[in-house]
């Protein structure tokens, strides 16, 4: 007779008829997850209602915790444990209302076998649209199925229509008839050459990715995995974010407060105080400072072509944010940095792109922007936005649906209007950056850009890629737009060509969008030409988005 202690596996529960489950992932950070809860509350309120309307009885997963004072799932081993309690054929809902870490309920969405709905309300107070998208990317990377909606009030027709298709059918299509295929054809022979030999000269040469840690804020579609680029001929140099401490700890007062002066020569405001809890001080912007010094040195020592901080959990207890540091990097001119025993000065006259929260997708796109622009003798400036928000203007010459693309400070100043005299510096927001530090704030200038996304779906790199315009709005509408969204961060007021607002929310497959500018429409589109012919040369999956002339 065995002895072995056999696990004894619980039958699974059985799906009701007419009835689905909802599930609520939020943050990892405390403050973060209760300040934001009452928007989540508000939300699945009218969700509820809105499905209790058409004849589906939606029973939360897990409760309100009142010892801690949120709904949310706020780790992964909860996620697992409420997963347990949910029908594995039932109808389910992940509601995002505010920014979550996707990983809290991956374990289950991935085991999942009934039909799964994400949603989020059509709102920038929180970043629930962000969340919405990045954990829509991280689904699509694990090849789950699922369908997605979003409304600002739960009771229009595209939401109506929308559910009642989800109850009677399991899964709901939306319009992306915006997307073709690259058609090489097409592309201009210039710029499909230049694109090519680019892609051929990094395949020989190879470029490495300086990562400080992987997996930052949850995003597991911000991850690709090595054996997808090193085919492209970019691989990784992995550090860990403590080493980046340590290299803090070598830089001088007098080495950071050099690029202090060079920064409030060129005009740069910072908004200073002297209450380190909750205004920005002179030593957050030092430390910060030392950052910035300290990551060019390793990336010179290491021979890396681009950096990604995750300064998140961990960092974010030990140092100010990353951002005055990143957006530095991402600009050509910035505080001179120097070798520390030659003297010699590193990355001079070069950008050295940085992609906000190690996001993978964004370091591809970033390294391949910065090796076409510099090759076109453009500006190769570039930052990754979050998709934050956005609604219609109609006025000062614009009608037409404007995005909100704003990140949390990471926006090279050659990207606003003035440059460095335009740029303000505002502490960061103390619920998701404890230790402080400064933004770069600024209006993005208008002009012309190229917008793309690199992702991974059914185990392969693709590149969504389109064309766009920043517009000028009145002080006013600006004004209205920070304070709807988060009022310490860099803007950029963005119109997309050829791709409505439901098509870019039904596609795009990441909560960040990277753009670079060109200095017109020609040159913006022979440009975009270069960049999607280096990457179908790379071998990825190029599509193209919108009203775009080539490809």
């Amino acid at each position: 007779m065995s002895t072995y202690q056999v696990p004894r596996m619980k039958a699974p529960l059985k799906a009701v008829p007419n009835e689905a489950y909802l599930v609520a992932s939020g943050d990892l950070r405390l403050s973060a997850n209760q300040i934001c809860w009452p928007a989540q509350a508000d939300m699945e309120k009218t969700i509820c209602s809105a499905f209790d309307t058409e004849g589906l009885i939606v029973k939360r997963a897990h409760p309100y915790d009142e010892t801690i004072g949120h709904g949310f799932i706020w780790n992964q081993r909860m996620g697992m444990e409420v997963f347990k309690s949910i029908p594995p054929e039932a109808p389910l809902i992940v509601a995002v209302a505010v920014w979550q870490y996707s990983y809290h309920v991956l374990a289950g969405l991935r085991a999942h076998c009934g039909p799964i709905l994400t949603v989020a309300n059509w709102s920038g107070q929180w970043p629930g649209l962000v969340g919405l998208l990045n954990l829509n990317g991280s689904l699509t990377k694990m090849g789950v199925k699922y369908s997605t909606l979003w409304s600002e009030d739960f009771k229009d027709e595209f939401f109506i229509n929308g559910i009642r298709k989800w109850i009677l059918e399991g899964s709901i299509v939306h319009d992306t008839s915006h997307i073709r295929d690259l058609n090489l054809k097409r592309l201009p022979a210039s710029e499909a050459e230049l694109g090519v030999a680019l892609a051929r000269e990094l395949k020989h040469n190879k470029a490495i990715l300086g990562i400080f840690d992987e997996g930052c804020m949850g995003m597991y579609n911000a991850i690709i995995d090595d054996e997808l680029l090193n085919p492209c001929g970019i691989y990784k140099e992995r550090f860990s974010q403590s080493a980046l401490i340590a290299a803090m700890r070598t830089i001088s007062n007098e080495e950071a407060n050099r690029a202090r002066t060079w920064l409030n020569q060129k005009g740069m405001t910072f908004l200073t105080g002297s209450d380190d809890a909750t205004e920005l001080t002179d030593t957050q912007i030092l430390e910060q400072l030392k950052m910035y010094i300290a990551a060019i040195h390793m990336a010179d020592l290491f021979g890396c072509d681009a950096i990604g901080i995750q300064y998140q959990q961990g960092l974010k207890d030990m140092a100010p944010a990353s951002d005055l540091a990143e957006g530095l990097l991402n600009n050509v001119e910035r505080p001179p940095v120097f070798h520390p025993e030659t003297g010699e000065e590193l990355f001079a006259g070069k950008a050295l792109p940085h992609f906000n929260e190690v996001d993978e997708g964004a370091a591809v796109d970033a390294l391949v922007t910065n090796r076409v622009w510099t090759a076109m003798s453009l500006d190769p400036a570039t930052t990754l936005h979050d998709i934050r928000w956005g609604q219609q203007y109609n006025g000062n010459g614009i009608n037409d649906f404007v995005w909100v693309f704003e990140i949390s400070g990471a926006v090279p100043p050659s990207h606003l209007v003035n440059g460095f005299a335009g740029a303000v510096s505002e502490r960061q927001p103390a619920m998701y950056f404890p230790k402080g530090g400064g933004t770069i704030k600024g209006e993005s200038k208008p002009g012309e850009i190229v917008w793309s996304r690199v992702y991974v779906q059914d185990g392969v790199l693709h590149t969504d890629i389109g064309r766009g315009t920043v517009v000028s709005l009145p002080p006013d509408e600006m004004q209205f737009r920070w304070e709807a969204t988060t009022p310490q961060w860099p803007i950029m007021s963005a119109t997309l060509h050829g791709v409505s607002r439901d098509q870019l929310m039904a596609q795009h497959k990441a909560n960040h969008i990277q753009v670079a500018y060109a200095p017109s429409v020609e040159i913006a589109d022979k440009a975009l030409a270069a960049k999607a012919a280096m990457l179908s040369a790379m071998g990825i999956t190029v599509h193209i988005c919108g009203n775009v002339k080539v490809g």
